[in-house]
């Protein structure tokens, strides 16, 4: 039940146990739901994780 997680490329919920694949960054795993996913990830990882800059918002 807590083992959910969000695919940073496509969005989809996706179990971390059944996840298809993976990528470590700055120190933290992040989980897709296919092998093409962690490909576009691995091309640009800051395109894709949540930062500051990337967030919107209405002031930024």
């Amino acid at each position: 039940m807590f083992d959910k997680v969000k695919d940073p490329v496509c969005g989809m919920k996706i179990s971390k146990k059944t996840a298809a694949a993976t990528s470590e960054y700055m120190n933290k795993t992040f989980y897709f739901c296919a092998q093409g996913c962690k490909n576009k990830f691995d091309d640009d990882p800051l395109k894709y994780i949540e930062t500051e800059e990337n967030r919107s918002g209405c002031c930024g």
